[in-house]
């Protein structure tokens, strides 16, 4: 994806070529063809290439998989989500005490929206 970031349009070949061939060129066009279908990547066709164009910017995508990653793990303990929230503040803390402080920015604000959208 940071290949395709930086270029905004390249096709398979320009891809296999900045990755200076140490991917298959096979295995990059499946790679790029999933990530169309998944919807992370537009495509056009130019003459018999396509070209590959990102979707979606870096932080949409960091943001996507961060949301899929917490709902794998709220459905896995659905009965219990103390333990997995209470381990997620604690690793927070442990990063940078200021990202504790945004966590609890980030909630009160949600909180906030919630009870004007009541």
């Amino acid at each position: 994806m940071e290949a395709v970031w930086q270029k905004q349009e390249l096709s398979v070949r320009d891809l296999f070529e900045e990755l200076q061939k140490r991917w298959a060129y096979t295995t990059l066009m499946t790679t790029l063809d999933r990530l169309h279908k998944k919807g992370i990547l537009n495509r056009r066709k130019e003459g018999r290439a396509f070209l590959y164009s990102p979707r979606i910017s870096r932080k949409q995508l960091e943001q996507g998989i961060a949301s899929d990653l917490i709902d794998s793990l709220l459905a896995r303990n659905a009965g219990e989500v103390a333990p997995l929230l209470s381990c997620f503040v604690e690793v927070v803390s442990e990063k940078d005490r200021s990202l504790l402080d945004e966590l609890e920015r980030l909630v009160r604000e949600k909180r906030r929206t919630l009870k004007e959208r009541e």
